[in-house]
């Protein structure tokens, strides 16, 4: 059964509750109040309904529990641990040692019942489960997003491939001072492998967690683990974003991915079953302070309802290398899959070894059970224009093809009527495929350079951008959660990359459902503020903006790279423009002079800042033509 606690909610936001509960320093703290309150018998005093929650990761039940209290008159006729609910003010009848207050911030709720409480009894709370004071950045408020802001990273160091986590302090941005990561690293088995705290610098400046030089700092041994980080003395944003290379001692070996979405759900989809020659490995790391149990992690294949369950327990904090052909043989691309993970782990990273022996690595998605086809998307297409917009770029065809597959991503979603709509990188619209209305089971794959030469046409810039979007000519159900996988061939080199993500409502001033989304303030989001980190030698970065627009927007953007040193000091600036509905490939070898790229040192970063509008960007780096690699960007 998945877990029962909300994790995340599309309204409020993370639950600090959930993050104050699984954090890994917690653990030891309940197995010590544990062996406490084994000695005598325990009244449960659950003011706040979290009981159920908490007994989800630490069995309260197993407690000798001699009553359980509750203080909304409402919550009399339910039960816990096979116990019928009293009204706190029965308290002093009861003969139990202690009275465990399941809640934080408990001081206020002792105050109401002090005068309730026997004489003898001795008083805890979740109190007795705080992290350490210095670890909090608002000491005002325990159950606050800023104090939990955390996430894993997927970091491997062995076998000539090393993973680099690149990231900046955007808190600084916010007034934030002294800001630190607590890191803790484990092993693919759940043990602790080192814990430290890593300093950041000041404001905007980079840090990087390289798995190469943090094995030689602490003298480990290879390992495939997950690292968690805590992000300490934070203000203004409460979630860790990041870049994750993956990088080898071969030239063929790069791959990239980014921040992995530290809240737990119960499904994720868009899992690509191997093609021929491929082996797709989907990386489970327990992001819980105690087993997944045998069976709780499933697969199947997208639109069938039988699912394959992994008979095997993961320990905490565990990594085991599931292979989609251990539990779907059968499966083939492009077929996908979806994940049934119980809310046991983040959203997981899944590698692809390809039969010419090159990996690539990325991530699945959300997939949400809280949504229903919205019948107004359709209706709301004279005033939004293309309205929901899924933009990926076609990388230039001299080198690269384009693959695009539409990846369903939500339980209701039966139907996806879709289609592709193909730009230049002038904005002009070259041509229109429609995909008809795909079922949930479908393989529908758009091969973009085949299409291209079917009809004949060609990109006058040899590059440009595809569109996702909603085509009501074929069908209603829309939920506004569109998803994609894309996936890039370098011809030359045989290397692959492959990013999957969702569509917006972009660049209009009219508003539907927080959309266009807003990361500040509210909605419409009309700007943008792009992160772009720059790769060692000998990689060179590259960069593919997207201006998408559901309506008529400026004709051109007003776009600035703004070059900025690993101190978070702007080095230089170029402003470009992007047509509308166009797009714009370049690298930052090209843009900048070696001497300023030099300057910016290692760790140096672009920002990419507009004003004007809101654009779409991917990350990658080359190496030459031995590999690259591509993600979707972000922006703090």
């Amino acid at each position: 059964m998945p877990l029962k606690i909300e994790t995340f909610s599309n309204i409020h936001g993370g639950n600090a509750f959930f993050k104050a509960i699984s954090h890994p320093l917690v653990a030891p703290k309940v197995a010590a109040l544990f062996d406490e309150l084994a000695k005598g018998n325990v009244a449960i005093y659950d003011p706040l309904s979290q009981a159920d929650a908490f007994t989800q990761f630490y069995d309260l039940t197993a407690l000798p529990i001699s009553g359980y209290f509750v203080q909304d008159i409402e919550k009399k006729f339910t039960q816990f641990a096979g116990r019928k609910a009293q009204l706190v003010t029965a308290l002093p009848a009861s003969s139990a040692t202690h009275v465990f207050v399941t809640a934080f911030d408990a001081h206020k709720i002792l105050d109401h019942i002090r005068h309730l409480l026997p004489a003898h009894i001795k008083v805890v709370s979740f109190d007795d489960l705080r992290l350490p004071v210095e670890m909090l950045s608002d000491k005002t408020r325990y159950l606050t997003p800023l104090n939990f802001a955390t996430n894993f990273i997927f970091f491997r160091d062995a076998a000539g491939h090393h993973t680099r986590m690149v990231s900046a302090n955007y808190w600084g941005g916010y007034g934030a001072k002294d800001v630190h990561y607590w890191c803790r690293l484990y092993d693919a088995h759940g043990a602790v492998l080192a814990d430290w705290q890593e300093k950041l610098g000041g404001a905007q400046s980079t840090v990087i967690l390289d798995s190469a030089e943090i094995r030689k700092r602490f003298n480990l041994p290879e390992f495939t683990g997950q690292l968690f980080i805590h992000a300490l003395n934070i203000a203004g944003h409460d979630i860790v974003k990041y870049a994750l290379d993956t990088y080898g001692d071969a030239a063929d070996v790069l791959s990239c991915t980014h921040d992995a979405n530290s809240w737990p759900s119960d499904l994720y989809a868009g899992l690509p079953a191997p093609d021929a020659g491929e082996d797709v490995v989907l990386w489970v790391q327990n992001s819980q302070p105690f087993p997944v149990p045998a069976g709780e992690v499933g697969m199947n294949v997208m639109g069938d309802h039988e699912i394959v369950r992994l008979n095997k327990p993961i320990a905490p904090f565990a990594t085991y290398r599931l292979s989609v052909s251990e539990l779907l043989p059968k499966a083939k691309w492009p077929q996908q899959l979806e994940v049934h993970s119980g809310k046991y782990f983040v959203r997981p990273r899944y590698e692809v070894f390809a039969g010419n022996k090159r990996q690539r690595i990325a991530h699945m998605n959300v997939e949400r059970s809280d949504l229903k086809p919205d019948p107004k998307l359709a209706e709301i297409g004279a005033e939004m224009g293309k309205g929901y917009i899924l933009p990926a770029p076609i990388l230039p065809l001299d080198r690269f093809n384009s693959l695009i597959l539409p990846t369903p991503m939500a339980t209701d979603q039966q139907h996806l009527p879709l289609a592709a709509l193909i730009y230049d990188a002038t904005g002009k619209q070259i041509m229109e495929h429609r995909f008809g209305n795909l079922p949930r089971n479908h393989a529908s794959l758009l091969n973009i350079k085949e299409l291209l030469q079917s009809k004949n046409i060609t990109l006058p810039s040899n590059a440009g951008h595809v569109e996702l979007i909603y085509d009501f000519t074929m069908g209603k159900d829309a939920d506004g959660w569109m998803h994609g996988l894309f996936r890039y061939v370098d011809e030359k080199s045989g290397h692959m990359a492959e990013s999957s993500f969702g569509g917006h409502i972009f660049n209009t001033v009219l508003t539907y459902k927080n959309e266009p989304q807003s990361y500040v303030g509210r909605p419409p989001g009309l700007s943008t503020r792009l992160f772009l980190r720059l790769g060692q030698k000998p990689y060179d970065t590259f960069c593919h903006l997207v201006y998408p627009a559901s309506t008529l927007w400026h004709a051109h953007s007003s776009t600035d790279l703004i070059l900025t040193s690993n101190e978070g000091k702007e080095i230089a600036k170029h402003r470009i423009t992007i047509p509308c509905s166009g797009s714009h490939f370049w690298k930052a070898s090209e843009v900048f002079s070696a001497a300023q790229l030099q300057q910016a040192g290692q760790g140096g970063y672009i920002i990419i800042r507009d004003v004007t509008c809101r654009l779409f960007g991917y990350h990658g780096l080359m190496n030459g033509e031995a590999s690259f690699c591509l993600d979707h960007m972000f922006g703090f």
